[in-house]
C-alpha cells in the first residue's frame, strides 16, 4: 500500500494515479483512495477553460503534486473543519486555497453534478501539470546558463537539451546538488555518488539551496533558501534574469497578478531548479535518483512549520524584496521640495487661515 504521499511514476497510466476517481462515462458514484495531495492524472481534457490559467498558477503557488478531483472531493465531503490528523488539516487547508483562488469556484462545485466536478477538477489538473512541464523544459536550458561563470565558459561543458551529463556526473552540478550532510571534495564521496552506490533522499538538502553554497551546521537557517539561482526565471520571463529591473519583469508573476510569494512557491522553484540540475530526464516524483516529491514536500512542512514562524517571515520578505519591490511595504515620501509636497503644503496653509478666521467671528 501507497504511504499518503508516494505513488507510481507520472507516465504509468492515463487514469489517477494517486486516488481512485470515477469518471464521468461511468455509472456509479465517486470514488477515491489515499491522499489528496498526490500527483493527479496527466490525460489532458480538450476543452479550453480559464480554470486551466487558475490550475497553473495553483501548481505553482499551493500544491505541486495535488490530485485535483481527489482533493475537491475531500473538501466536500468534510462538515467540521477541525479535523483529526495533520494530513487531513493540510490537505483542508490546500483546498480552502483552492476555492479562494478561483472566483465562485464553492458555489460552482456546491451546484454541480459529479460529472462536471470531474470536468472542472481536470480543467485544473490540465493547467497544474502543463505549467509543470513548461517550467521543466525552459528551465533545462536556462540552468546552463546561470552555472556558467562570467566572462567564462562552463568546464566541462553540458549540452542544453541533454541531461545525461549533469547531476554527479558534472563537477560543478555535482557539487551544487551535492546534500550539506556529504564533502563533494571528498573522491570517495564523489565517487560513491556518481556509481550510485550511495542513495540520496529528497529530505537531505543540496548545497544549492544556501546563499554562496555556505551551510552553517551551528546555524542551519543561515542562507537557507536565499541563493541567487532560486529567484530566476520561473516568476519573471527569461529576459528578466539579466539586466531588466524586476519591478518592470513581465513573466508568470504578472499574468497570474502574483505580489507575493508563498511558501509552496519557493518549495516549487527548489524543486524545479533541483530537477534542472539532475541528470533525471523525466518529472518523476517516485524516481529515487531525483526523490522530489520528498524534497519538495520536506521544504514545505519547514515553510509552514509555526514554530519556525521568525525565520518564516523574514525568508518571505527576503523573496519578496527581490521578485516584487515595487509591491513591498517600503513606502516612498516626496521630497520636501517636490511639486506634491508644495501642493499640500498650501492647501494646508490654506485651510488654517480658513480656521482661524471662522474661529474669529
Amino acid at each position: 500500500m501507497s504511504s499518503p504521499l508516494t505513488g507510481d511514476k507520472e507516465n504509468a497510466n492515463p487514469n489517477p494515479r494517486f486516488g481512485t476517481v470515477q469518471m464521468a462515462n461511468e455509472p456509479q458514484g465517486l470514488k477515491r483512495t489515499g491522499s489528496v495531495l498526490e500527483w493527479g492524472s496527466r490525460k489532458k481534457p480538450t476543452k479550453t477553460d480559464p480554470l486551466v490559467h487558475h490550475g497553473r498558477h495553483f501548481g505553482r503557488t499551493v500544491h505541486a503534486f495535488a490530485n485535483i478531483h481527489s482533493l475537491i472531493l475531500a473538501g466536500l465531503s468534510v462538515e467540521q473543519p477541525d479535523l483529526e490528523s495533520t494530513q487531513q488539516r493540510r490537505e483542508y487547508r490546500v483546498f480552502k486555497k483552492l476555492l479562494k483562488m478561483i472566483p465562485n469556484f464553492e458555489e460552482r462545485l456546491l451546484e454541480a453534478g459529479p460529472e462536471e466536478i470531474v470536468l472542472m477538477a481536470g480543467l485544473i489538473q490540465k493547467g497544474a501539470s502543463s505549467s509543470r512541464s513548461d517550467d521543466t523544459s525552459s528551465m533545462k536550458s536556462a540552468a546552463i546558463d546561470w552555472i556558467t561563470p562570467e566572462n567564462e565558459p562552463l568546464k566541462p561543458s553540458l549540452f542544453r537539451n541533454q541531461k545525461v551529463d549533469r547531476g554527479f556526473n558534472h563537477e560543478v552540478t555535482g557539487r551544487l546538488l551535492c546534500p550539506t550532510s556529504l564533502d563533494w571534495s571528498d573522491p570517495e564521496i564523489k565517487a560513491g555518488l556518481r556509481n550510485k552506490e550511495i542513495t540520496i533522499s529528497g529530505a537531505d538538502w543540496p548545497r544549492f539551496l544556501y546563499r554562496d553554497e555556505i551551510y552553517d551546521p551551528e546555524d542551519p537557517w543561515k542562507g537557507l533558501l536565499r541563493a541567487e539561482l532560486l529567484v530566476l526565471h520561473i516568476f519573471t520571463s527569461p529576459s528578466s534574469t539579466e539586466d531588466a529591473p524586476r519591478a518592470t519583469r513581465s513573466g508568470n508573476a504578472r499574468i497570474h497578478g502574483m505580489t507575493r510569494v508563498t511558501p509552496a512557491s519557493i518549495a516549487y522553484t527548489a524543486t524545479q531548479v533541483r530537477f534542472a540540475l539532475s541528470s533525471a530526464t523525466t518529472f518523476c516524483r517516485t524516481d529515487r535518483d531525483t526523490d522530489s516529491e520528498t524534497f519538495y514536500t520536506s521544504l514545505l512542512e519547514l515553510l509552514e512549520d509555526l514554530d519556525e514562524e521568525e525565520e518564516i517571515k523574514a525568508l518571505l520578505s527576503w523573496w519578496n524584496g527581490r521578485i516584487f519591490p515595487s509591491a513591498s511595504n517600503t513606502r516612498r515620501i516626496a521630497p520636501e521640495n517636490s511639486a506634491l509636497s508644495n501642493i499640500r503644503r498650501k492647501r494646508a496653509s490654506k485651510k488654517a487661515s480658513a480656521s482661524g478666521r471662522a474661529g474669529g467671528k
